[in-house]
């Protein structure tokens, strides 16, 4: 008498053996591609750390490259046969008066002008750094404040220098909130404070040291001009 096949004997069909198998290996290939998708993901954001590291690194030396071309342009415009007029400072090729006087923002550009200069306008971030720190020694109180040539009196919101050029929106240096707007307690000043002054007695915290305030206070300035060497004395053989 003939025997059963071993999977009849154990009540199995050879189909479901079939079926197992081919369950067994959809299993395994889905495994296997999840691995994969996974090494794949890892890799991508490797890459992507890697690519933020190396922006990050290049941000950094380009900002380190940009200082030092200032500085090297401070040092080939500031030369030392050149003196600007009495009671100006020279620095980057420009000539800086800080006022003792205090006056209107309008008035102060008037005597700025008178002087052959006008309002400061900030070109840079090592000009507002070398501003910044030379306030800090002229200053006598926190709100011994100095107007430069800043205001958004023509547009509410459009701040503009003295010459009419926009500011650029990558040089600015507001404290806190400012420009604010404030119209004072009791709003005394519908106009809004349209004029901007700068300084910071204890120092500012990445630069930022201007403030928006009413255009008709009284406050000390910083006048500007270039740097003329034929209209200045030589003091050098």
């Amino acid at each position: 008498m003939m025997s059963r096949p071993q999977s009849f004997i154990e009540g199995e069909a050879p189909d479901s053996q079939h079926g197992n198998s081919s369950r067994g290996s959809k299993v395994t290939t889905e495994r296997v591609a999840l691995v994969v998708l996974c090494i794949l993901l890892s890799a991508a954001l490797i890459v992507i750390h890697r690519l933020s590291f190396d922006k990050i690194r290049t941000n950094k030396e380009l900002e380190n490259l940009k200082h030092h071309k200032m500085k090297c342009e401070s040092n080939l415009t500031d030369d030392p046969c050149y003196k600007c007029e009495a009671g100006w400072e020279l620095h980057g090729g420009k000539c800086y008066y800080f006022s003792i006087s205090k006056s209107s923002w309008k008035q102060s550009r008037d005597e700025c002008r008178a002087k052959g200069g006008d309002l400061v306008k900030i070109d840079s971030r090592e000009e507002q750094t070398f501003l910044q720190r030379r306030l800090r020694d002229v200053m006598t109180e926190a709100e011994d404040k100095f107007w430069i040539g800043l205001t958004d009196s023509a547009v509410e919101g459009r701040w503009v220098w003295a010459d009419g050029s926009p500011l650029n929106q990558s040089l600015k240096f507001w404290w806190g909130n400012d420009p604010d707007n404030w119209k004072g307690h009791n709003g005394e000043h519908p106009g809004g404070e349209d004029c901007a002054r700068m300084g910071e007695k204890g120092g500012a915290k990445d630069l930022k040291c201007w403030f928006d305030a009413f255009c008709s206070n009284p406050h000390r300035s910083i006048c500007e001009k270039a740097l003329v060497r034929g209209k200045f004395k030589k003091v050098c053989n």
